[in-house]
């Protein structure tokens, strides 16, 4: 067994390199439609692939988000959104290995089918249930209700990549169901159907190796970091070492 500390903007380039190589994402790059929401670990995300289509400008995750959660002395509405959303560039929409710029969610949703594929992020993750769930301040539930049309009409695939700093331990339903109350205030909760994809299956599909949750937490920038366990083969265990290895530095995320 191997331990690792794994900071949250780490484990989004983790999440970010594993999705590269997802079978379902490679099909979507090369046969059909890969959406990539606008979210913080899809920014990431949506480097590392257009970096593997052979994009490597004209593209910036600074903004590539709707709504966020920050500390209180910054600048956000009640819903999350920052006062000024002027340089938010849209999703990232890429059809047959072809970056289709300016283009949402919404622009392309009704042409989304079998074999395609939408990423999107979440805000909470039930890893016993594998479930995910969204924090919603649309009032028409934003880009996942959006997404769902063709998710639940069309069976196009929802992967949901989300970082383990993101794990709750009660049933996501439940939570919902308090949260979304008529009588309740604040933004609500959305569980989802979806592939969710942490740390840990990205360690397993880039490796091989198992990787379990054994402690969190940390300070002077390591705030919501993950100690990491992973149990795999003699070169199993290499090849995840050398993986967290070279994500181990990556900055913190800043706007």
């Amino acid at each position: 067994m191997k331990q690792f500390v794994v900071t949250p903007s780490a484990g989004k380039r983790l999440i970010a390199k594993a999705l590269v190589a997802h079978p379902t994402v490679t099909k979507a790059l090369k046969n059909g439609t890969l959406v990539i929401i606008a979210g913080t670990t899809n920014g990431y995300v949506a480097e590392e692939i257009l970096k593997s289509l052979g994009v490597t400008d004209n593209f910036s995750r600074k903004r590539f988000f709707r709504g966020v959660t920050l500390p209180p002395i910054l600048e956000v509405t009640s819903e999350g959104r920052l006062s000024d959303e002027s340089k938010f560039p849209g999703d990232v929409v890429i059809t047959k290995g072809k970056w289709r710029k300016g283009k949402t969610i919404v622009d392309v949703i009704d042409e989304l089918k079998e074999g395609d594929v939408i990423l999107k992020g979440a805000n909470a993750v039930d890893l016993q249930r594998k479930q995910a769930a969204i924090l919603i301040g649309h009032p028409k539930a934003g880009t996942i209700a959006v997404a769902l049309q063709a998710v639940l009409g069309r069976r196009v695939q929802l992967i949901i990549p989300i970082g383990l700093e993101k794990r709750v331990t009660t049933d996501l339903f439940c939570l919902a169901e308090k949260v979304n109350r008529p009588d309740a205030e604040g933004i609500r909760l959305f569980p989802t159907p979806g592939e969710v994809f942490t740390e840990i299956e990205a360690v397993q599909l880039l490796t091989g190796a198992t990787a379990e949750l054994i402690s969190a937490g940390g300070i002077s920038g390591a705030e919501g970091s993950c100690w990491l366990a992973i149990t795999g083969t003699q070169e199993q265990e290499k090849a995840a070492e050398k993986l967290v290895t070279s994500i181990a530095l990556e900055p913190a995320f800043s706007l």
